[in-house]
C-alpha cells in the first residue's frame, strides 16, 4: 500500500497542493480578528429615547450636502429610534409663569420654534402651546413656509398661527402687532421657492426685519434686554456664503465682538451637529464659542437634541409641526434626545442667568438646561474705585 500511494503521490502532487492551499486559506480566515461591538450605556439624561445596544462611536460624522428636495425619513437606519415606539416621559409640572419683559431686572422670555410651517393641527397646537407662555417675542430655527416657500402659502402657513407677533402684518388672519415680534431664520423650504429669480422673496417680502448692520434681511442681529441675538442664514444657496470665513461669517464674528450684552444666541436652521435623520452640517462648524457666542439654536432635523461639544451648547429644536423625524447613532455629546411629540422651547434670561426648556403641545417639560453669569472678579470691582479716591498724585 505505501507502494501504490506512493504511485499516486508521484503521479498527481498538484492534488496534494491544492488540498494545502485551502487548508491554509481556511485556518487563516478562522483566525483573521473580527470586531466587536462596545455597548452605550443608558444615558440618565435621556427621558423618552433610550436606544439600543448600539456600537460606540469614534468619530463624529458630518453631512457635507443636501438633497435638492428634503427627503423624508421612510426606512429607518439600522439601530435608529422609531417614534412610533417611543414611551413618553413622565409629566413634569408646567413653567411658572413670570413677567414677560421688566426693564429694571432686565429679564426676557422667547419661544423657539423651528420645522413648523405645516399649516395643520399641530402647527396649531404648538402655536397655542407657544402664545400660552406669553413670551415677549418668538424666534424661529427655520423652515417657515412647506413645502416649497411660496407666495400663495405663507400666510396660511405662519400668518394664520402667529399674525400676533408680526409687525408689518400684511395677511389676512388679524391685526398683527403693534411693534415687530417675531424673528425667523430662512430653511431650505424657504429658498424652495420658484417665485423671482431664486432667491427667496415670498420670505423677504412678507417679513420686515433688521438690516441695518448686515444689509439685508437674510442674516441680521438685534438686542432684546440682556439678549443679542443672530440670526443667520445657512443655506448653501446664501449669496454672502455659509464657510467660516464667508462674508457673512465676518459679520458675525464682527459682531460677536462688538456685543455688550450677557448672553449672544445664534440661530439658524441647519446643525452643526445632530444625531437625527439629516445628521450634521459640516459647513456650520464656525468657532461660534470662540466668538464669543452662548449657543448655537438650530432646526432642520424634526426632532428635539441637546448636544455639549467642547464645553459648547447646541440645541436641535425641529417638532414645530410638520413631521416627526428618528434617530440615528447617537454622537459624542448628545446629552438629551426626544422625538415623542411635537413641541417647543421657551427660554428665559436674566442679567445673572439663562434657562433653555424644551416643552413638549401636552405641557411636559422634557428638557432644562440653565447656564449661570461668570461673576465679576473682585479685583476688578476695586481696583478702579482705590483710583479714584486716592489723592497721591504721585501715584
Amino acid at each position: 500500500m505505501s507502494d501504490m500511494f506512493g504511485s499516486k503521490k508521484k503521479r498527481y502532487p498538484f492534488i496534494w497542493i491544492a488540498l494545502l492551499l485551502v487548508l491554509t486559506s481556511v485556518v487563516c480566515n478562522s483566525s483573521a480578528a473580527v470586531p466587536t461591538l462596545s455597548p452605550t450605556t443608558t444615558e440618565p439624561a435621556v427621558i423618552s429615547l433610550t436606544p439600543t445596544v448600539l456600537p460606540s462611536p469614534t468619530k463624529i460624522p458630518a453631512a457635507t450636502s443636501e438633497p435638492a428636495i428634503e427627503a423624508e425619513p421612510s426606512t429607518p437606519h439600522p439601530g435608529a429610534v422609531d417614534p412610533t415606539t417611543e414611551v413618553p416621559p413622565s409629566p413634569s409640572p408646567s413653567p411658572s409663569p413670570s413677567p414677560s419683559v421688566d426693564q429694571a431686572s432686565e429679564r426676557v422670555r422667547f419661544a423657539v420654534i423651528g420645522d413648523y410651517g405645516s399649516g395643520d393641527q399641530n402647527e396649531a397646537d404648538v402655536a397655542d402651546l407657544v402664545k400660552s407662555w406669553d413670551p415677549d417675542l418668538i424666534i424661529t430655527t427655520g423652515d417657515n413656509n412647506y413645502d416649497y416657500g411660496g407666495a400663495d402659502t405663507i400666510d396660511q402657513n405662519i400668518g394664520q398661527f402667529y399674525y400676533e407677533f408680526i409687525y408689518p402684518y400684511q395677511g389676512t388672519y388679524g391685526q398683527g402687532a403693534d411693534t415687530n415680534r417675531f424673528f425667523p431664520s430662512l430653511g431650505n423650504h424657504d429658498w424652495y421657492t420658484l417665485d423671482g429669480d431664486g432667491m427667496p422673496y415670498p420670505y423677504l417680502d412678507y417679513f420686515k426685519l433688521p438690516q441695518r448692520e448686515s444689509g439685508n434681511e437674510r442674516y441680521y442681529d438685534f438686542v432684546w434686554g440682556p439678549v443679542h441675538f443672530f440670526a443667520l442664514d445657512s443655506d448653501s444657496r446664501e449669496p454672502d456664503g455659509v464657510g467660516r470665513s464667508s462674508i457673512q461669517a465676518t459679520w458675525l464674528q464682527s459682531r460677536l465682538a462688538e456685543s455688550t450684552t450677557p448672553w449672544k444666541i445664534v440661530y439658524a436652521h441647519h446643525p452643526p451637529y445632530s444625531s437625527g435623520f439629516h445628521g450634521s452640517i459640516d459647513w456650520m462648524r464656525w468657532p461660534f464659542a470662540e466668538w464669543g457666542a452662548t449657543a448655537y439654536l438650530a432646526g432642520h432635523d424634526h426632532l428635539y437634541e441637546r448636544l455639549v461639544i467642547d464645553g459648547f451648547p447646541y440645541f436641535i429644536n425641529g417638532l414645530g409641526g410638520k413631521s416627526i423625524y428618528y434617530f440615528n447613532f447617537p454622537l459624542p455629546g448628545s446629552q438629551m434626545r426626544y422625538n415623542g411629540d411635537y413641541g417647543a422651547m421657551l427660554v428665559e434670561a436674566t442679567e445673572d442667568s439663562i434657562t433653555f426648556q424644551f416643552i413638549n403641545r401636552s405641557g411636559e417639560v422634557i428638557d432644562t438646561y440653565t447656564l449661570e453669569a461668570e461673576p465679576i472678579q473682585e479685583s476688578y470691582l476695586f481696583a478702579p474705585l482705590i483710583q479714584f479716591e486716592s489723592t497721591d498724585t504721585t501715584l
